[in-house]
């Protein structure tokens, strides 16, 4: 356990799901990314994140994908496995992801428009029950919740870290003086908020950066660990161009930034499913074609 508390404040790198030209998973095109990942140095890798279009695979598609990406890893980091929707579909993920040898599941945030707080609780504790044990890390994108809520979920046993991913680092310092201190507190808006949500105690941080240039998530987070914020922000500024065209139209360019980038190096996963992108416009091709271009990325 303490070894995965350690791995939680390195980097999560959330994996990418790739299609093949029909528009199926390919799950075979996966394993040279883990591979380059953790020769780089990544410390976890995140099956059905964000960045591997959770919401847009099927219930048979995201086991397929957290079963391959535990054959890829094959036990050399941890590999959390994000589980969420339905109650139901929730649950068998959990169980299916523990069968398969993950480390620890992910909890998303129930998107449901009748999601309640307390209800947000009994999900988890279900989910924590169908995996029998496995370790929980929440995944925190909406604080509305209020921190008492936060504080009920890391309560609970199987709760061991949180992924947060909200902009406001005020109630993230809140949420943690509310909480066990042994809950690992993870940096969950990739690498240009980490050194903000480090100055209020939180290590680590995901990064769909990961699947596209490794080393420099790696030396933005060795920066961070040794206290070189300035150090850190430098690093951050050099790849701030490919995290701005990911964010733009709502977010809805966030894995289409990331697909296109792999195809452009060299290793193309297909594209992104609808509700995301599809394909970049003119204008956002050219400033990522000019940043990997201009950083001499290739696979």
């Amino acid at each position: 356990m303490q070894d995965l508390k350690s791995a939680l404040t390195g980097i999560s790198g959330i994996l990418v799901t790739p299609y093949d030209h029909n528009g199926d998973i390919l799950p075979a095109l996966q394993e040279p990314i883990i591979d380059r990942a953790i020769a780089a140095g990544v410390h976890i890798m995140v099956a059905n994140g964000n960045t591997g279009e959770f919401y847009a695979l099927t219930l048979i598609e995201a086991e397929a994908m957290v079963q391959s990406s535990a054959e890829h890893v094959a036990g050399r980091v941890p590999l959390v496995a994000g589980v969420g929707r339905g109650i139901r579909d929730a649950c068998r993920l959990a169980s299916v992801s523990r069968q398969a040898g993950a480390s620890a599941l992910m909890v998303h945030q129930p998107p449901d428009p009748f999601s309640s707080p307390q209800g947000f609780v009994d999900y988890v504790r279900a989910v924590a029950d169908a995996a029998d044990g496995l370790p929980i890390v929440l995944y925190l994108r909406n604080d509305a919740i209020g921190t008492k809520a936060i504080a009920d979920l890391c309560a609970l046993p199987s709760v061991i870290g949180v992924k947060w991913a909200t902009p406001n680092p005020l109630k993230l310092s809140e949420a943690m003086a509310a909480c066990d201190p042994e809950i690992v507190w993870v940096g969950g808006l990739a690498e240009i908020w980490a050194p903000v949500f480090y100055a209020v105690g939180a290590r680590g941080f995901t990064s769909g950066l990961i699947n596209v240039w490794p080393q420099r998530s790696v030396a933005i987070h060795a920066a961070l660990a040794r206290g070189d914020y300035m150090g850190a922000n430098r690093l951050i500024d050099g790849m701030k161009d490919f995290e701005s065209v990911r964010a733009e139209e709502m977010n809805g360019t966030n894995v289409t930034g990331v697909k296109a980038a792999l195809a452009l190096i060299g290793h193309d996963c297909g594209p992104a499913r609808p509700p995301s992108a599809w394909p970049l416009t003119e204008r956002q091709q050219a400033a990522l074609s000019a940043f990997i271009s201009g950083n001499g990325i290739s696979f």
